[in-house]
């Protein structure tokens, strides 16, 4: 028999020990959860990735009462900015909530499997770690990469 173990590295700050540029990331998908459309869920996450070029996209979760045709933040963000800069490559990318009362939740949510999974195509397409930057009312949880979140991730086949 064969064990191996698996591990997420997962850094905790709050928001006022990051630099500038990951608070203005932050900040834009904090703001994008004021453009969600969650009539269903009550529920508006935000995103904001960062390309290369130093331009920040940001996108919100898109529901629909023919579920499951919604989206989610991430991949609203994701295609929407791969499809304006193709040329630029993603380099973080900021999720934040709120709830129907307009509050932070006070744990970082996370993205769903099914964007871990849309979000490593574009890691791979930049060839290097998208950082991740997950914020809750009172900490921010970074990991270095879409593929740390998502082990035994589908690359190839």
């Amino acid at each position: 028999m064969h064990r191996f173990d698996i591990t997420t590295p997962i850094e905790v700050k709050s928001l006022d020990e990051l630099d500038a540029r990951e608070v203005a990331l932050v900040e834009a998908a904090l703001q994008a959860t004021l453009r969600a459309y969650s009539p269903y869920s009550h529920f508006s996450v935000g995103a904001a990735i960062r390309l290369s070029d130093d331009t920040i996209v940001a996108g919100s979760n898109q529901e629909n009462v023919a579920y499951p045709s919604g989206m989610c933040a991430e991949r609203t963000a994701a295609y929407y900015a791969h499809s304006r800069h193709p040329e630029a490559r993603f380099v973080a990318i900021a999720v934040a909530a709120r709830d129907s009362q307009g509050r932070q939740p006070d744990e970082p949510i996370t993205p769903c499997g099914a964007c871990r999974q849309a979000l490593l195509q574009y890691e791979l397409l930049a060839g290097a770690p998208v950082k991740v930057y997950m914020a809750g009312r009172q900490e921010i949880w970074m990991a270095p990469s879409i593929e740390s979140l998502l082990p035994l991730c589908f690359k190839d086949f």
